[in-house]
């Protein structure tokens, strides 16, 4: 193309005229990027990417991802396609690895931004949004520390410089004790500015001091029980150990931030006056829940949901044909949850001189009169969801009169005892529609159902809907039992029967139903309370006795996953008939005992990391 001297005049006075107008014209910043300066000014955005940072908060186990883990740790075994966490009887020097410096460094960036860019946030406003990202860290730095010991406390940004020296940017671990001290002090710190009064998907003074009641425990027991049990797990910098000398005072600032949070508007969820539905609501109604203190959440309104029911809904009542039912809750579980009357909580199958079957005129007969929590958590045979019944009958029992015993046949699901394949049967049903079949994939394996966190809503656990249940981060219910503990290991054990009573009623059991306490009581408290909560393997590991209940014994109770399997009797002319017998058997996809090692008690570093940075010490065993 040809231009003529009078074009380019032309040209230069249209540039000179649109410069007039607006000079930074070729400087002006793009319409569809935010730049830090309008980022860190505007209190709108800025929650955005305090949101980004609350959803990247780590957990081993939620309804929205991990959650096939709960099949690693003695509540429940794999039941979907391949063997999953079946295969992993002995747990790998990395199993709970969690190295998110990422995280770290974002938040450590946002804070120093809004102290040098937001020149338009009030002093309270910056104050806020600073206290609720130190907030954040702090909770980043307890799921390193409880994974890994002491770790690098990293509160300003590292920028490398290019001049090949990397030394500036490496920062030695933390003792186990200081790492625990930082998460402390912060929360103290920022309580009291952290706002956010009522919310329970935004950190507020309760919610920190809910967190820090949590860490705090945490830190007591590895002081006192590394030493006790004789392990003494540490490294002679103090990046593992802690003293023991020290579990007093840690105890103590566990109990005390536990009271702090009870003097806030919260409550132990008591609406529905059925308590085994009771209990199963104070985890998934979000409305007008008075105990859930802070939970990550979701809105099927805004496309965020999550799978969690569609792959764990019962095989027969499943909305949707490709959905799955891959955990499935073992025998191990259930008879943790005590019998109202006092009496042993296994389930009882045989008589006492092992000569015959224990006889049950309903399926749920075996269930009957224990913890209402046992209901709220795991579905059991005879009972319903979703208004829908869970057939769950292994097969039945036919009296062989010849042979004097019976004789066991199961078939598929929804299958019936008569026709061609039975002629002589009573045309009564053979498996239930949700099994328990022992080698099929996509159905019970033990005879169990989870039911916490399952969403009850119609088409939850399609493709196409999916869920919004929230997933709880904190709660009342865990806040009393960590005040118990605290107030147990400090000798205060009529204070420690006060708070884990609260908890205990609101299941079933009468008021001041314990008079005494012990440490293994309030374990099992934990675990029936908070099962399927990302709780026991972390409380096992404090303890310390995760490598004495899963110590790859066969004949350790705890170490093996059990089954239970009911059956109808068919025998008929015999008051029997028609009767229910149940079977307990070593899981048939997990018959290898559960090996937890002593390595297993602090997570491997690795050489990448290592590599990265000399100054990081390797844990024991490493």
């Amino acid at each position: 193309m040809k231009f003529s001297f009078k074009t380019l005049v032309v040209g230069a006075g249209l540039l000179t005229g649109l410069s007039a107008c607006e000079k930074d014209f070729l400087e002006r910043n793009p319409p569809n990027i935010i730049v830090d300066s309008q980022l860190w000014n505007d209190p709108v955005l800025i929650t955005g990417v305090l949101a980004n940072y609350y959803d990247r908060l780590p957990s081993h186990t939620q309804i929205d991802g991990g959650w096939d883990q709960y099949a690693a740790y003695d509540e429940a075994m794999w039941s979907g396609n391949g063997n999953g966490p079946n295969d992993q009887f002995t747990f790998d020097a990395f199993r709970w690895s969690y190295w998110d410096y990422g995280l770290v460094r974002d938040i450590n960036l946002a804070l120093e931004n809004i102290d040098k860019l937001s020149t338009s946030l009030s002093n309270d406003q910056k104050t806020q949004f600073k206290s609720e990202l130190r907030f954040l860290r702090a909770y980043v730095y307890f799921e390193l520390t409880k994974r890994y010991g002491g770790v690098p406390l990293v509160t300003t940004q590292l920028i490398y410089d290019f001049s090949g020296d990397t030394t500036p940017l490496q920062v030695a671990r933390s003792k186990e004790s200081d790492a625990y001290d930082f998460i402390a002090n912060e929360l103290d710190e920022i309580k009291a500015t952290l706002g956010n009064n009522g919310s329970n998907t935004r950190a507020n003074r309760y919610t920190a001091m809910a967190l820090k009641s949590r860490a705090m425990l945490y830190a007591g027991s590895l002081a006192k029980y590394n030493a006790q049990s004789g392990l003494n797990i540490q490294t002679a910098g103090g990046e593992v150990g802690i003293p023991a000398s020290r579990a007093a005072s840690y105890y103590q600032k566990a109990l005390d931030a536990a009271k702090e949070v009870m003097t806030g508007p919260y409550s132990l969820y008591r609406v529905n006056p059925n308590l085994g539905e009771n209990f199963f609501e104070a985890l998934t109604k979000k409305t007008n829940n008075p105990e859930v203190i802070m939970a990550k959440d979701f809105l099927t309104a805004k496309d965020r949901r999550h799978y969690f029911s569609y792959d764990n809904i019962p095989r027969g009542i499943r909305e949707d044909n490709l959905g799955s039912s891959a955990l499935s809750p073992i025998l191990n579980l259930v008879e943790a949850y005590e019998n109202y009357n006092g009496t042993p909580s296994q389930i009882a199958t045989r008589n006492a001189t092992d000569t015959d079957y224990i006889y049950y005129n309903t399926l749920n007969e075996p269930f009957a009169g224990k913890d209402a929590r046992l209901y709220g958590t795991i579905i059991y045979p005879g009972t319903t969801f979703k208004g829908q019944e869970v057939q769950l009958q292994a097969g039945v029992k036919v009296w062989n009169s010849a042979n004097n015993a019976y004789q066991t046949i199961e078939g598929g699901l929804g299958s019936v005892y008569g026709g061609t394949p039975f002629p002589n049967g009573d045309n009564g049903l053979l498996t239930g529609t949700s099994g328990p079949i022992a080698n099929q994939p996509e159905v019970s394996n033990s005879g169990f159902y989870i039911r916490k966190y399952l969403d009850p809503a119609g088409g939850s656990s399609t493709r196409g809907i999916r869920s919004d249940i929230w997933w709880v981060r904190f709660r009342l219910g865990e806040v009393l039992l960590n005040a118990s503990e605290a107030a147990f290991e400090l000798g205060n054990t009529t204070e420690a029967l006060t708070y884990v009573n609260r908890v205990r009623e609101r299941a079933g059991f009468p008021a001041n139903s314990l008079t005494t306490l012990t440490l293994a009581r309030l374990q099992n408290e934990r675990r029936v309370e908070l099962a399927f909560e990302d709780h026991r393997v972390w409380d096992v590991k404090r303890w310390r006795i995760a490598h004495q209940i899963w110590d790859g014994n066969a004949n350790n109770y705890n170490a093996v996953a059990y089954v239970l399997y009911p059956y109808r009797v068919v025998r008929p002319g015999s008051p029997q008939n028609g009767k229910y017998v149940f079977d307990r058997k070593v899981a048939p996809r997990f018959r290898t005992p559960r090996n937890f090692r002593l390595l297993n008690y602090y997570t491997f570093i690795g050489n990448g990391i290592l590599n990265n940075n000399p100054k990081i010490v390797r844990n024991p065993f490493e």
